[in-house]
């Protein structure tokens, strides 16, 4: 469910948008009066000029004072943000799947108990040194 500002507040499913034109042609002039006429218009203008026309799947015809580059940006950018969240998402996945591939057990705080493998607060052992981030060991001690 993506959500684009239209101005003042108002707020229109990205999904549902089919155009966002420029309200200045007479073909878009007629559009909007027909749906006046049918009762499918929504002035989300507040009593400015209208900037923006954008037509719904649902033949709904909103009225918008932005813009229409300016909501097409912000169509692009929910765009952009998404997809950033879903590589994201995707390497976090992978980086998961692949620290458990590598069957390397870790130190889990929660079982107070050192496990197989090295860790950076670690001996060779595998007892615990008690040295935060993996400090150094100091000679002769």
């Amino acid at each position: 469910m993506r959500l684009i500002n239209i101005g003042f507040g108002n707020i229109v499913f990205a999904n549902r948008l089919i155009a966002i034109v420029s309200p200045e042609s007479a073909p878009v002039k007629r559009l909007v009066q027909d749906a006046r006429d049918r009762g499918m218009l929504i002035d989300a203008t507040y009593g400015r000029r209208t900037r923006a026309v954008l037509i719904a799947d649902s033949d709904h015809v909103i009225l918008s004072a932005v813009q229409p580059e300016t909501v097409a940006n912000r169509l692009a950018e929910t765009d952009v943000n998404r997809s950033t969240e879903t590589v994201a998402n995707r390497s976090t996945e992978a980086d998961i799947n692949r620290s458990t591939d590598t069957g390397v057990n870790r130190y889990s705080p929660q079982d107070g108990e050192q496990t197989e493998g090295d860790t950076p607060d670690s001996e060779p052992d595998g007892k615990r040194t008690g040295r935060a981030g993996g400090a150094k060991k100091r000679r002769g001690s």
